[in-house]
């Protein structure tokens, strides 16, 4: 597990990139606790280097360990750091993504609360209705943003095509778990109206332990 970066499914994080038509730099990582910053600077510095890039754009809401640290790296390198989310209210700030039309899937989840019937779910209206309503009694901040789950962007108004997933498998450990797109495309809008199932669950059950 990493304390600063997004792991499911990372190898599908290039349909994205060519939905937005912006150019992606990955660096390996094994996650590993302040080390891993090291791992970060690196990419930051190709990024810089390779693009010209001037600043990040951090989707910080209220984790000051991630945005503290990227704010460090950008420090260290020249650039800019900018958190326009920040301290933005979790409950206003998903309503809004889903009235601005991103469609988002929980791919993984570690709170209590939040059990395995949500992986692979996306994150409508009533979604958030839900979420929402379990931060409050589980006392989780219902934007994740304190590790309680992850999720993988399928569609937004800035992808000239929408991510389709097409397989992937479920893996839980009682209390965790997160979603594995095994097989997933490109293909083009506008996408389906309402909630629909974006992901389908391939083979059996496994009981893999969340790295």
């Amino acid at each position: 597990m990493s304390y600063m970066f997004h792991f499911p499914n990372l190898r599908w994080t290039h349909l994205q990139s060519d939905a937005m038509g912006v150019p992606q730099v990955t660096e390996e990582s094994p996650g590993q606790k302040e080390e891993e910053l090291a791992d970060l600077t690196r990419a930051m510095q190709r990024a810089k280097t390779e693009y010209e890039i001037e600043g990040v754009c951090t989707g910080a809401l209220a984790s000051v360990y991630q945005k503290s640290r990227v704010e460090r790296v950008c420090s260290a390198l020249g650039l800019q750091c900018i958190s326009p989310l920040w301290g933005a209210e979790p409950e206003p700030y998903l309503r809004r993504l889903v009235a601005d039309g991103l469609v988002a899937a929980v791919v993984g989840v570690s709170a209590m609360g939040l059990t395995r019937d949500w992986l692979g779910r996306t994150l409508d209206g009533v979604a958030v209705d839900e979420l929402v309503a379990l931060g409050k009694k589980f006392h989780f901040h219902a934007g994740l943003e304190g590790g309680e789950g992850e999720t993988f962007v399928l569609d937004a108004p800035s992808f000239a095509k929408r991510v389709e997933v097409r397989s992937g498998v479920k893996h839980w450990r009682g209390d965790a778990g997160y979603y594995e797109i095994t097989d997933a495309a490109l293909v083009p809008k506008p996408r389906p109206k309402g909630p629909g199932a974006w992901f389908q669950e391939s083979g059996s059950q496994s009981s893999g332990v969340h790295p």
